[in-house]
């Protein structure tokens, strides 16, 4: 006699394919309040970006630029290496990501 699944704590065939069939639809469904699906805090992006575009109109953001670049060729140096250690761990131009964050992936 084939034991029942249920009895091992394991869900029916038919119940797990149609689990797996549905997981598209659940994004979809993730519309209200605390729900996040997928890679991404849909109301947290919205937030930073009502930030930035609160930032960008009560402040000079051209002053905070200038206040920001290097002040010696040390600082600059330091500045670079920081910048090209992080871009090591990055991905590279192959990974199909476009090098412009305005361009878009075909």
């Amino acid at each position: 006699m084939k034991p029942n699944p249920n009895e091992r704590g394991e869900k029916p065939q038919r119940e797990q394919q149609q689990q797996q069939s549905s997981g598209g639809r659940q994004q979809e469904a993730a519309s209200g309040a605390d729900q996040q699906y997928g890679e991404g805090n849909y109301k947290a992006t919205r937030d930073y970006d009502r930030g930035v575009k609160e930032h960008m109109k009560t402040h000079d953001v051209e002053r905070e630029a200038r206040d920001a670049a290097p002040r010696s060729e040390a600082e600059e140096k330091e500045m670079e290496d920081a910048e090209a250690k992080g871009r090591s761990r990055a991905r590279g131009p192959d990974d199909g990501m476009p090098e412009d964050p305005g361009e878009r992936v075909k």
